[in-house]
């Protein structure tokens, strides 16, 4: 027996104390995405997160962001294009690049995939291949 996964539920909630009034604040948002393709759910909970942080007003979430995005500079890569079994992408091997391995640092704490202005990265298993390919909106 199979399974297509087709939608996503994914809920964040926070609890503030309000010293002033003597209460709690508690806050919770949930999404429900359709996801088309079921190999783009790891994206969908991305985003989805990323949409709750910012709903919510974690901002530590968001300035941890800002500066792993500072660490890298995806324009000082050498990106090749390349051909795989869902169309174009590029890719980079770029080892003696400070930002490559920052970059590939950054994947591993993503557990492999990220997004960032625009573009989906990926790290290859078991080999120091990155891959990167423009997001459809």
């Amino acid at each position: 027996m199979s399974y297509k996964v087709t939608k996503l539920r994914y809920g964040k909630g926070r609890t503030q104390s309000d010293e002033k009034q003597g209460e709690w604040i508690k806050e919770y948002f949930e999404l429900e995405i359709d996801v088309p393709d079921e190999h783009e759910l790891s994206i969908a909970k991305e985003n989805a997160e990323g949409l709750l942080n910012e709903w919510l007003g974690i901002a530590q979430a968001a300035g941890d962001q800002k500066k792993q995005e500072k660490a890298w500079d995806p324009d000082k890569i050498k990106w090749v294009q390349a051909e795989g079994t869902k169309g174009s992408y590029e890719r980079a091997e770029d080892i003696d690049s400070l930002d490559f391995k920052a970059l590939l640092k950054d994947l591993e704490q993503h557990q492999g995939k990220l997004s960032r202005g625009g573009y989906f990265y990926w790290r290859f298993e078991k080999s120091p291949i990155i891959g990167r390919k423009k997001r459809q909106k």
